[in-house]
């Protein structure tokens, strides 16, 4: 039955997956809108769902560690395996024209983890201006790029209305949801069953597990050559796990930072770094930087042992 449940969640991942990019990309083309915008706001903040919800529920039951861990892990998580794993199904190429804002953001938000990290806590102020940081962001995305780029876009014959695009993509993020926690839950019990620890099932499992619907939609569309939504959803999610999800969570009760969580908020600021360096400097993450980026991410896990 495991191995069954395992199965139902991997199809659940794929096929919703495949439903997310293709509703998001109709979705960008009906609104006039990039599909690395779409990538930054729709695929990006939908599939950061998990970490929210995992994030609330850590908060309330006085588990603030792994609160912040499961962002700033989700967020290494997201660059390094998600980013490279994409870039090794197919080259990612980059729109430094978009990516100027978008770069910048992610490294503000980084910076704000890390100025959050070293003063211990995100009280309910400091959790209002995460949040509106955010907000703005997004109404200024969406204000630029509609302007940028409506003359660019064509819209082929014969695609689905917008009401039914986004119905699609919004099936297509509730079914990889659904596939992660299948995934996660069997995969667990499963690791358990082979006399796995609890350390290395939380290190692995459950840290992959929540970056499993990133993982599913960056790849997908990676194999469909959507560079802007592959490249897109790891932005956007991470602007949206650091600015959106702490920012909430602390807005309801205050977030207590331990201080070993400073190493990582800094390894989270150098990766992020290291991204916007690359997309600035190649303007393509080629499958050379995808294998280094997932053997990065493995040295990472062993760091973490």
């Amino acid at each position: 039955m495991v191995y069954l449940m395992l199965a139902l969640g991997l199809f659940l991942l794929v096929y919703g997956g495949n439903m997310l990019v293709d509703g998001s990309v109709v979705v960008a083309k009906k609104m006039g809108l990039s599909s690395l915008v779409i990538g930054l706001v729709l695929v990006g903040f939908g599939t950061s769902t998990p970490e929210l919800l995992a994030s609330l529920i850590s908060v309330y039951k006085g588990s603030n560690g792994i609160a912040v861990g499961n962002v700033i892990g989700s967020n290494i998580a997201n660059i390094l395996l998600v980013l490279g794993l994409a870039a090794l199904v197919h080259p990612i190429q980059i729109d430094i024209k978009d990516f100027k804002r978008d770069g910048v953001v992610l490294m503000v938000a980084s910076l704000m983890v890390l100025g959050a990290s070293f003063l211990g806590i995100i009280n309910r102020l400091m959790g209002l201006v995460f949040v509106l940081v955010l907000m703005g962001y997004v109404y200024y995305c969406y204000k630029t790029d509609k302007k940028n780029h409506q003359d660019e876009i064509e819209i082929p014959q014969n695609t689905l209305s917008l009401p039914k695009a986004l119905f699609k993509s919004i099936i297509g993020i509730a079914l990889t949801m659904l596939g992660a926690k299948f995934l996660i839950d069997n995969a667990i019990t499963l690791a358990r069953l082979w006399g796995v620890s609890e350390a290395v099932i939380g290190l692995t499992i459950v840290a992959v597990g929540t970056s499993l619907p990133e993982l599913t939609a960056s790849v997908i569309a990676s194999i469909k050559k959507e560079n802007g939504v592959a490249f897109g959803n790891v932005v956007g999610s991470n602007i949206y796990n650091a600015l959106f999800i702490l920012g909430t969570v602390a807005l309801l009760l205050p977030i207590k930072i331990d201080a070993s969580m400073q190493i990582d908020s800094l390894i989270m600021l150098l990766v992020a770094s290291v991204l916007t360096g690359i997309a600035f400097w190649k303007k393509e993450f080629s499958r050379s930087v995808g294998l280094l980026f997932v053997l990065s991410y493995i040295g990472y896990v062993f760091y973490l042992f």
